[in-house]
């Protein structure tokens, strides 16, 4: 029975889960879009989310309690100084999942994941 049981393992160690989540986040912060496959963004936003709300309130241990999920100085700075200030008035969903198709390889099911209201570039600009 998997009772109680949340997230998915995806056919990985623990700590492969962990390396590959803490990458995918921290690319979602830079790039703040990214393709992934589907069951990787429903799982990101378990990872993700949640490092956004911590970043609404700048402070010293904040900062290291997302440091320590992160190990990123870089990602670290952008969350507090560009997208905590972004979601102060947001109660949650930062993230949107759009399908995005099969991948050629393996048809295995990608979905771009984006943050909500990120600034869009046009081609025109």
């Amino acid at each position: 029975m998997r009772h109680r049981n949340s997230g998915v393992k995806l056919g990985r160690t623990s700590s492969h889960r962990k390396a590959m989540f803490q990458n995918l986040a921290n690319s979602l912060f830079e790039h703040e879009l990214i393709k992934t496959t589907v069951p990787k963004a429903k799982e990101l936003r378990r990872v993700a989310e949640p490092l956004i709300t911590l970043a609404k309130n700048d402070t010293v241990a904040n900062r290291r309690l997302a440091f320590a999920r992160t190990r990123s100085a870089a990602t670290v700075g952008k969350l507090f100084t560009v997208l905590g200030p972004r979601y102060k008035e947001r109660n949650g969903g930062y993230l949107r999942v759009l399908k995005a198709g099969f991948r050629a390889g393996d048809a295995a099911p990608m979905a771009y994941v984006e943050l909500v209201d990120r600034e869009v570039k046009t081609s025109a600009e």
